[in-house]
């Protein structure tokens, strides 16, 4: 990987106080240049038909519905030198989450996400209470120069009661994290392309001869 280094553990170390003192993370423009544009440019790149139409759920249970969601995504791999740094960095944040906050992460997916003028993705859980699948939800953003005016903050409530909740800017860099639990959270329509990735880091729930995660 050219550029910083992928081990930040003073940065590491940031998300985890943060993390235990309030269940999620806020560190605008925090994830090193390098990388940030590594893998901005590595989504511009990716063909369009490369991505699909966001859907809700997992494996047999993955259901589109644009009444709740209208991005698009494309799933990341080590098939590309992006990737595979992107893949390096959050493993090394794994580790060291473990080892703070003795999470019990065990595996990580993630994907590129896409929202067009217009696009949304209405108020949701990243997993529900008892179900120990995704533990961890992580967002990163590679937007330049955004503003206000171009909408498509993530908003991120505190609990089922929460009307106003916290709004984040996707500007690039930006690296959200929270219990994927406890905050119900969404995007707003932005009013221009917007680009980031989202990913979720799981205990192991394997059993027998079902291996976890499926996709």
């Amino acid at each position: 990987m050219t550029g910083d280094s992928p081990i930040d553990e003073t940065l590491f170390a940031l998300i985890a106080q943060d993390i235990e003192a309030k269940g999620y993370s806020i560190r605008p423009t925090a994830l090193a240049d390098a990388l940030a544009n590594n893998l901005f440019n590595h989504q511009q790149g990716i063909e369009a038909d490369k991505f699909e139409e966001a859907g809700i759920g997992r494996g047999g249970e993955y259901l589109k519905n644009e009444f709740v969601r209208t991005d698009a995504i494309s799933w990341i791999t080590n098939g590309s030198e992006a990737g595979r740094d992107w893949l390096t960095w959050t493993a090394n944040l794994q580790s060291f989450l473990n080892r703070r906050l003795f999470l019990g992460l065990f595996s990580f997916e993630s994907h590129f996400a896409h929202y067009g003028p217009g696009d949304y993705y209405k108020r949701h859980y990243d997993a529900f209470k008892g179900e120990a699948n995704r533990v961890l939800s992580i967002v990163v953003y590679f937007n330049r120069a955004w503003s206000a005016s171009d909408g498509g903050e993530l908003v991120l409530y505190q609990d089922n009661v929460d009307k106003e909740g916290i709004k984040v800017m996707p500007l690039l860099g930006t690296i959200v994290t929270f219990l994927s639990e406890e905050f119900p959270h969404e995007v707003l329509a932005a009013k221009r392309d917007r680009y980031s990735i989202a990913g979720w880091f799981r205990v192991n729930t394997s059993i027998a001869a079902k291996v976890d995660p499926p996709r």
